[in-house]
């Protein structure tokens, strides 16, 4: 099995149980860098796939938490090689997908990025501010290792390029659930049945939503229409608060 095709079986398997794959993100090396192996490894007993952010000065898509995250997680010496050395160490069994702007990859090396990703269980990369129309080079590279670029959608997306975005992604397809940053408390939209529907009935591939995911109630909303939910800036709030991540995760399997 391919490395971006452990994405997709884990989130197919938790369907078939009767569940919505969840998906927590963790920005890499928060709150404490010691702690992050640890923080992973108790996550994946309650996740089905885990999402690693690599952080980063300029995070245009993330709300306060994830800025917040990502800015200690910089200060405190967090870089991809750190994070890889991290996953090396950690043998984290869920299937990881890292989300990184395309910066610090480019800094890291393109072709080096994809051979060593999977030595660390990296199987898929989420790039936001990377266009599909130049994500040729690092798709081709990735994919020559079996790794997967995962592609987003939003409610804005056309259905001609949701047809192109589906087609091109590899584990999942991210079905961003507003046109916003993360971290929003506002609640789900009120169009999220009709705008998941149209999606998972164009992709070929499990649609896993984020953004604005915080209850079981929500991963419940979610999971009538999508086969995953991805949950963020609330996992990172109860980590900042020093509370138990594990016990969070399994409060949103209750609805």
């Amino acid at each position: 099995m391919l490395p971006h095709e452990r994405v997709t079986a884990a989130i197919v398997k938790a369907n078939e149980d009767g569940r919505t794959a969840l998906v927590p993100f963790v920005t890499a090396g928060y709150p404490e860098p010691a702690g992050f192996a640890k923080t992973l490894q108790a996550i994946a007993g309650a996740a089905d796939v885990i999402e690693i952010g690599v952080p980063f000065s300029d995070p245009m898509a993330d709300g306060l938490t994830i800025q917040r995250s990502s800015f200690a997680a910089i200060k405190n010496g967090v870089s991809l090689k750190w994070i890889f050395d991290e996953l090396d160490a950690a043998n984290v069994a869920a299937p990881l997908v890292m989300m990184s702007y395309i910066n610090p990859l480019m800094a890291f090396g393109l072709e080096a990025l994809a051979e060593r990703a999977p030595r660390a269980g990296v199987c898929a990369f989420i790039v936001p501010d990377l266009p599909f129309e130049e994500s040729r080079e690092l798709r081709g590279l990735l994919e020559a290792k079996g790794l997967g670029l995962v592609q987003l959608v939003t409610p804005a997306t056309p259905a001609a390029r949701l047809e192109v975005l589906s087609d091109a992604s590899r584990g999942f397809l991210y079905a961003v659930t507003i046109t916003g940053i993360t971290g929003g408390k506002t609640g789900l939209p009120d169009n999220l049945a009709l705008y998941l529907d149209a999606v998972s009935a164009a992709s070929r591939l499990p649609v896993c939503a984020g953004f604005g995911i915080r209850t079981a109630a929500d991963v419940a909303a979610v999971g009538r229409h999508a086969a995953g939910a991805i949950v963020g800036s609330a996992l990172l709030e109860v980590l900042e608060r020093g509370e138990d991540a594990v016990s969070y995760l399994r409060t949103l399997r209750a609805g």
